[in-house]
């Protein structure tokens, strides 16, 4: 009698987990819809002319992407193809700076003792609770004291102190990083920027590639301080054109042309997000708080 009672539960645990599965994939689909959906939404938008958008949403393509892009580059007053050069700079240096830096000053709290060691870590991590708005005027005022309005330095340099990116460099190196590595590296006669460059950064490749992505992204999609400081038209960043291209008026507006300057913008996000999304699980999961 034991044998049938088994088989009914067997088939009753695998129809249990079939009704899991369809309904776990159900919720996903409708996740991966709504996520992906914008971007449907934009590709539509971008190859439609400004009349047909303003006539409402369809869900067909239309023959007007190459009018648009042509609209787009070809603008002198938007100059797009500066704006993405311009973009591409501020961001990789800004990615290269942050993640370099924090990682150095992550690496010296987490291997040096020294006296102020807690307070700095403290103190670093309190400056994080500052929002960027509050120090923006007077950063703005100081830039142009200095003469360095129009200049891509105040929005380059400032990328070294980067406290969110250095609170996760630490945190990464306390949970992978052992001390033992650093002390034979010691023995074996290694000064400390080699030890630090040759031994613990491909340690840190995944944090590192982890923090620039978002370094990355934050910086190319900056618009608050490069609007305040930068008015040369060949020097503006990509947000700046794009909201240029956003705020005409409504007799000159082409929204097909606004469309096209989005997908342009996203384009290289998606490209350094594709390229390096495969340290972000790993980097994250290794990086985190410890419990």
């Amino acid at each position: 009698m034991a044998a049938p009672v088994d088989a009914v539960g067997a088939k009753s645990n695998s129809t249990n987990i079939l009704v899991r599965r369809i309904i776990s994939y159900t919720v996903l689909t409708i996740f991966a819809f709504l996520a992906l959906f914008p971007f449907f939404l934009l590709i539509i938008q971008m190859t439609r002319s400004s009349a047909d958008i303003n006539q409402g949403f369809k869900p067909i393509p239309g023959g007007s992407f190459g009018e648009n892009f042509k609209t787009v580059m070809n603008n002198n007053n938007w100059r797009m193809l500066k704006a993405l050069r311009n973009s591409f700079i501020v961001s990789g240096l800004t990615a290269f700076l942050s993640t370099y830096f924090s990682a150095l000053t992550a690496y010296a709290i987490h291997v040096y003792d020294f006296k102020l060691r807690k307070f700095l870590f403290t103190f670093i991590l309190m400056i994080m609770m500052v929002p960027a708005q509050v120090s923006a005027l007077g950063f703005v005022n100081l830039m142009n004291d200095m003469g360095l309005k129009n200049s891509y330095i105040p929005l380059i340099l400032p990328s070294i102190a980067a406290p969110a990116t250095f609170f996760f460099m630490k945190q990464y190196m306390e949970s992978s990083l052992p001390l033992d590595i650093v002390e034979a590296a010691r023995i074996d006669g290694s000064g400390e920027f080699r030890t630090f460059n040759s031994l613990i950064l491909p340690i840190l490749k995944p944090a590192i590639a982890v923090q620039a992505i978002f370094t990355f992204v934050s910086s190319w999609n900056n618009f608050f301080i490069p609007a305040l400081l930068i008015d040369d038209p060949d020097k503006r960043t990509l947000p700046i054109v794009i909201q240029i291209i956003r705020s005409a008026d409504l007799a000159s507006l082409d929204l097909g042309a606004v469309y096209v300057a989005i997908g342009i913008s996203i384009v290289p996000v998606a490209i350094v997000y594709l390229v390096l999304s495969k340290f972000i699980i790993r980097g994250i999961a290794l990086g985190a708080v410890k419990g």
